[in-house]
């Protein structure tokens, strides 16, 4: 039996894409190629209005935390942080706190002070968003931090992106309230903390992406590579690859000893 349309509308397009495959008839083909281009169009008229209203509100400066925000509503309705709600709407306010004050400390901080800062922002932007990389938070909160780094703000600027984020904690707190109170009731932030352990093929991805990014984005920035944050999104993608096989793994730890010594150069010679 067909689904109703609005229930098809709420799929994801590779689980519509499966009801195709698995379709006898070309008329139910039709019904689900329908519901993937009706989704389609939808969201991107939403993002418009979305993006455009926050935008014509807040600056047309802040946009790019405008696209970060409707990314992360979209991807909140359906993915977890996979710990309690009361835990996870705390760490939704320390998310958006990192993506608007980090991006504006990394303009004016000494460029000795680059690394250490992308890296514990970074760091702690996948340690409270992606316990389980394959779900997409990964990439999504990679890419609102690598983005709004490439466009900081100050002054009053930087009060208006404070008070977009407020808004969008509200939106995104009241959706993720919504959708995933009932779940993980017993998993506490701490919990997570506890279980961090480098044999653990997740937190091995944490620390390479985090590494990874912060070093590329330093270099831009030291360098003034116009437009760094491409080289942070090009690194992002080539570092996104999860789950590991066993000989990634190997390699990785081998070559954590390198990038670590490497840093510590880099380091010695922005000094």
């Amino acid at each position: 039996m067909t689904m109703r349309f609005y229930d098809a509308l709420q799929m994801d397009p590779s689980v519509l894409k499966r009801k195709i495959s698995a379709c006898d008839t070309g008329k139910e083909k039709a019904y689900y190629w329908t519901a993937i281009a009706v989704r389609s169009v939808l969201i991107v008229a939403f993002a418009i209005v979305f993006i455009s209203l926050l935008s014509g509100v807040f600056g047309a400066d802040n946009t790019p935390l405008a696209v970060a925000l409707f990314c992360m509503m979209l991807g909140i309705r359906f993915v977890n942080f996979e710990y309690c709600i009361g835990d996870s709407l705390v760490a939704l306010a320390a998310v958006l706190a990192i993506l608007v004050l980090v991006p504006s400390a990394a303009a004016v901080v000494p460029p000795v002070l680059l690394i250490p800062l992308h890296f514990a922002a970074f760091f702690a932007l996948l340690y409270m968003t992606t316990q389980r990389p394959e779900m997409g938070n990964g990439g999504l909160y990679s890419f609102a931090y690598i983005y709004l780094t490439g466009n900081p703000m100050m002054g009053e600027s930087l009060i208006r992106r404070g008070l977009m984020a407020l808004v969008g904690y509200l939106i995104c707190g009241a959706i993720l309230f919504a959708k995933h109170r009932h779940q993980h009731k017993t998993t506490r932030f701490h919990h997570v903390m506890g279980k961090f352990d480098l044999s653990q093929p997740v937190h091995l991805w944490q620390l390479r992406m985090a590494l990874g990014v912060s070093l590329v984005m330093t270099a831009g920035q030291v360098f003034g590579v116009e437009r760094f944050m491409w080289m942070g999104f090009a690194c992002a993608s080539l570092l996104s690859q999860y789950p590991y096989s066993g000989s990634t793994i190997a390699r990785f730890r081998q070559r954590l000893v390198g990038a670590v010594a490497g840093s510590c150069a880099f380091f010695c010679s922005i000094w």
